[in-house]
């Protein structure tokens, strides 16, 4: 049973006010999405100048993903119990400090730390910008509104790729800035938000988090992950250390369910996930997560260590999948608001994607970038027709009261798509770069155990005719796991047909739902003034004198 709520609901929000409070909202998206995509051209770079490995590449962009991935329902439950804005601002500050943290590191290792602790931050602002806008504007008009979404991480996506690679390419800056280069920008959005936002606060009694439930999860997906990321490698598919870690992280989601369904306030819950609507969007949101974290991560890759260009080079070769997102985002999230209809275009969305995932597939060292940017673009605009609105989908079927909780519960899916796609996806390019390297260095009559280095990654270190055969493996490897994406679209695709056709609502709450609802002073429809309105199912009121 909840406990008692007691809402101070601010006066309807004016377009130029919802306009301002955006802005910082969209700062605050912009500068959480440019921490990824910023490293996303320049992590050949950082992990060559600290002389790392493909697995801790791939863990530099993991622990990230991972902590935002553990928290995300943390804070999205907080947000319904809570203050938002100071919130979203607690959120700001840890991601502050773990950018500073990721500057200063000395070491892949230390690289790795830094960034699951700025992971936190990210999977709070990820969760409750989504929160704060759900509780400004009502779905039907939030579709309009999701083409200001597209478009800022459309930049973030393009912009950081660029700005990155300009600022490893740049000797007087060097790698160390792409973490500083986001201070500036977090700080002026978390004042602007202290300016701008204003809204209604949530007071609970009796406010009970549920953190038993949320370790859990964090562990069992945490196991999950190292075991993806070490097996084949360090030891076989079929071996006691797999079955441990499987059993183990198996053992451990189990009991966080268990505890889930007992808890008094669920970190996830349970009775929202299990929700059609919520089900089936996260099951697409894995998809889109795939898309999301996958392509930014392993392109940038393909495009320097794959075909051998530059840090800004690879940026500006994103683009054509930005374009996508950003253009995709817009016209429907244009034409979701006139119709209200939102099923059609999640449907037509998660089937681009699947194409677009196919025709990366078909990309090796040498293919035509004209095909590749085709291929990008593609895939941007089945990313830009549902990621938002998966979540606008599920923010149509639940209460206000409850937003917090069924937006931070997609989000945790869709980043825990991106979490695992990026785990397998590396783990499978590094396995079959390994395979093919150690091939051909044979076939050449090079030893394998010469020239490398401690890195593949470190091109600089190796020989010419060693460069050209790594660059062969990762520009070759790339395509499969694209295909390996594209089979696992097919479920977005599944989701999105199955997905009930409905016309979204035109109210911030839904209009059935039993909620309490402070008031002023004034009389109440001509009644004595009254401390609270108590609107029940049915509209039934029953007023406490104050």
């Amino acid at each position: 049973m909840s406990a008692p709520t007691a809402t101070a609901e601010a006066a309807p929000m004016s377009r130029r006010q919802t306009l301002e409070a955006l802005s910082g909202l969209l700062l605050v998206l912009f500068v959480a999405m440019l921490s990824s995509t910023v490293v996303s051209t320049a992590l050949p770079k950082i992990i060559g100048a600290l002389n790392g490995s493909q697995t801790q590449y791939t863990w530099v962009v993991t622990a990230t993903l991972l902590t935002a991935t553990a928290t995300t329902p943390i804070w999205g439950k907080l947000a319904d119990l809570f203050n938002k804005k100071l919130l979203i601002q607690v959120a700001i500050v840890v991601f502050l400090a773990g950018s500073v943290a990721a500057g200063f590191a000395q070491s892949a290792g230390q690289l790795i730390a830094a960034r699951a602790f700025q992971g936190i931050g990210v999977g709070g602002l990820q969760a409750l910008v989504q929160v704060a806008i759900a509780a400004m504007i009502p779905p039907r008009e939030r579709g309009r509104y999701n083409g200001y979404l597209g478009g800022v991480m459309a930049l973030a996506t393009v912009g950081g790729p660029l700005l990155g690679g300009l600022i490893v390419d740049t000797s007087w800056l060097g790698w160390r800035w792409c973490f500083f280069v986001g201070v500036p920008v977090a700080i002026i959005a978390l004042f602007l938000l202290q300016v701008t936002l204003n809204l209604p606060t949530v007071r609970r009694r009796n406010v009970k988090i549920d953190y038993l439930g949320a370790t859990l999860i964090a562990a069992g997906v945490s196991v999950l992950l190292i075991w993806i990321s070490f097996v084949d490698d360090s030891f076989a598919w079929l071996s006691w250390q797999t079955g441990a870690m499987v059993g183990g992280a198996a053992l451990l989601l189990a009991l966080a369910v268990w505890v889930e369904s007992r808890a008094a306030e669920p970190v996830v819950p349970l009775h929202i996930v299990r929700e059609r609507t919520t089900a089936l969007a996260i099951l697409g949101s894995l998809a889109v997560g795939m898309a999301m974290f996958g392509g930014a991560v392993f392109l940038g890759q393909y495009f320097q260590i794959g075909r051998g260009y530059s840090p800004t080079e690879a940026g500006l070769l994103t683009i054509p999948m930005m374009a996508g997102v950003l253009i995709s985002s817009i016209v429907a999230g244009r034409m979701i608001t006139t119709s209200g209809r939102i099923k059609p275009y999640i449907v037509f969305g998660s089937i681009v994607l699947v194409a677009g995932f196919a025709l990366l597939g078909t990309v090796d060292h040498e293919t035509s970038l004209v095909l590749v940017g085709v291929a990008m673009f593609v895939v941007g605009v089945g990313v830009g027709m549902t990621m938002q609105n998966l979540v606008l989908a599920v923010q149509n079927t639940v209460a206000l009261s409850d937003i917090g909780a069924a937006s931070a519960s997609v989000a945790f899916f869709r980043s825990l798509g991106g979490t695992i796609g990026v785990s397998v996806l590396g783990a499978v390019l590094a396995r079959r770069v390994s395979d093919r390297i150690t091939h051909d260095l044979a076939a050449a009559g090079i030893p394998t155990t010469g020239g490398g280095g401690g890195s593949t990654l470190n091109l600089d270190a190796l020989p010419e005719p060693v460069r050209q055969i790594v660059r062969a493996a990762y520009g070759d490897a790339t395509g499969h796991i694209f295909l390996i994406s594209a089979a696992i679209a097919v479920v977005g695709v599944v989701a999105a047909l199955l997905l009930r056709p409905v016309t979204l609502r035109s109210s911030l709450d839904l209009p059935d739902t039993g909620r309490t609802v402070a008031v002023g002073a004034d009389a109440v429809d001509g009644a004595p003034a009254f401390d609270e309105v108590s609107i029940e199912p049915g509209g039934r009121e029953e007023r406490a004198r104050r």
